[in-house]
């Protein structure tokens, strides 16, 4: 298993895209998330959205699901292929009546799976996706009043999605789960708010920081190159082991 971060992104970043991830399997590639950015970032990798076998969507941001009216058009009119979405239960609903629905209706077409096979996951249930690929939605702390998940994949590697600083769970998943790998959402600078800052990152154990890779960054990442403790940057297209 591998993954590329199509993008590393804030949601306002203009440099590193928004943050969405192509994790390939064997011969299967899942994309999580697919923002606004998500086609010209695909683009400028060679690849399509014809490449993608699947979608994962954690919740309902812009810079998460903004590019799927696009995903979905291209895929139903230039490629004739309906996409695997994979989408929490309680988000199917939301993310067709509030995002997409006024764009991708027209004529016959008036629902959500007029574009794409739909399995609804339920949280806190690992769901087998591919053949070697395993992911349980874990709800987590982002925006108030506003549902949004965290995976946890293969009972190794748990990656955030956007989520605010909740050391209590990474102690959780890391001493009673086995999770040996974590890509982290992180606010460069302070407070938070909605995503966890680096100074609250900073004050995990360095044992903790060591399995942390920072993602979700804005433009001026550069500015705090070995000023993340024990913690690194995950690099935009760069091909990550797992």
């Amino acid at each position: 298993m591998n993954i590329q971060m199509i993008g590393t992104g804030s949601a306002f970043a203009k440099k590193y895209y928004n943050n969405n991830a192509l994790l390939h399997v064997d011969d299967c590639t899942l994309m999580i998330d697919c923002g606004v950015t998500a086609a010209a970032a695909l683009h400028q990798l060679g690849k399509t959205p014809n490449d993608v076998d699947a979608i994962l969507v954690t919740h309902i941001h812009a810079d998460h699901v903004g590019g799927l009216e696009e995903f979905a058009f291209r895929m139903k009119f230039q490629y004739d292929r309906k996409p695997l979405l994979y989408v929490a239960e309680k988000l199917a609903g939301p993310l067709w009546e509030n995002t997409l629905k006024g764009g991708l209706t027209q004529g016959e077409w008036q629902a959500m799976d007029d574009f794409f096979d739909i399995v609804l996951l339920k949280e806190g249930e690992a769901t087998q996706l591919f053949p070697n690929l395993k992911v349980e939605l874990i709800q987590t702390p982002h925006i108030p009043g506003k549902t949004s998940y965290s995976l946890y994949i293969n009972d190794y590697f748990f990656y955030t999605a956007d989520m605010r600083y909740h050391p209590e769970l990474l102690k959780h998943l890391i001493e009673e789960r086995g999770c040996r790998l974590i890509y982290h959402d992180c606010q460069l600078q302070s407070p938070g708010t909605v995503h966890a800052s680096l100074e609250e990152l900073l004050q995990l154990p360095e044992d903790v920081q060591r399995l942390i890779w920072l993602m979700h960054y804005a433009d001026d990442k550069s500015d705090y190159i070995g000023k993340t403790g024990q913690m690194r940057f995950v690099e935009q297209h760069h091909v990550y082991e797992l």
